[in-house]
């Protein structure tokens, strides 16, 4: 079973959030609703999970293929439903950017396998109705 621990760290909403490796991490809300902008909001934190998640399976699958990566990004964009609550992600789209001596053919399919297969992220995104699009560069 997996535990996580939040404190409160300020008179407002921001909290430090606390796996049990002792990683860290600082989330707050915005200015607009009183917090003071001291940490990422948790629905950002959700695509950043998305990119993790789906990053750390490609490079898993890339190094089983013997691809040389010599840099890896991803970039991610979202769109929340308006005028609801709560405000779901309604589209997200990922880019996975890759320099090195990778083949596209084997980026994509291992893009594929993450996002349509092993991301449970992803998976809770879709569960939720987000419709999650992606594609890849790659520029040796």
């Amino acid at each position: 079973m997996t535990k996580i621990e939040l404190n409160r760290v300020d008179d407002a909403y921001a909290f430090e959030g606390k796996d049990s490796s002792g990683h860290i991490v600082r989330i707050d809300g915005a200015v607009e609703i009183g917090g003071h902008n001291s940490g990422i909001r948790p629905m950002q934190l959700l695509l950043m999970s998305l990119g993790g998640c789906s990053g750390i399976d490609i490079v898993s699958i890339l190094k089983k293929q013997r691809q040389e990566v010599k840099g890896f990004n991803i970039s991610i964009e979202g769109e929340r439903e308006q005028g609801k609550e709560p405000a779901l992600w309604k589209h997200v789209n990922v880019i996975f950017k890759f320099t090195g001596n990778v083949d596209e053919d084997k980026a994509k399919k291992a893009c594929a396998l993450s996002i349509d297969k092993y991301c449970s992220v992803a998976a809770t995104l879709r569960a939720a109705g987000c419709l999650v699009d992606w594609k890849v560069e790659v520029n040796p």
